[in-house]
């Protein structure tokens, strides 16, 4: 009997998901920032914010080689819930900052 593994391709979409809301937008609010198109305080948020992103980066990959369906789960939504936490810190700070400016 083959087993077949039916998550395997959510492993996959949740690493893209991490590429593309966590790692863009991280870039985009560093380009803003050495750009000078941004208030230099929202350069504080990428403090806290790359960390996030980067350990996310780390829950994803270890999901996606993690032959046991339910812990890769479960590092999956470690990862999620870092991205998540990630995108609020930096484009919400960068709005509420750009809010607060002007």
């Amino acid at each position: 009997m083959r087993i077949v593994d039916v998550v395997r391709t959510l492993r996959w979409s949740g690493g893209i998901a991490v590429v593309l809301f966590g790692v863009v937008p991280a870039v985009m609010v560093t380009l803003l920032v050495a750009g000078g198109n941004t208030p230099r305080s929202v350069g504080l948020l990428l403090v806290p914010g790359i960390p996030l992103v980067v350990a996310a980066l780390v829950c994803a990959v270890r999901s996606i080689t993690n032959p046991d369906p339910e812990s890769s789960a479960r590092w999956m939504r470690r990862s999620m819930a870092l991205v998540a936490g990630a995108d609020v810190l930096m484009l919400g700070g960068n709005a509420l900052i750009r809010m607060a400016g002007s």
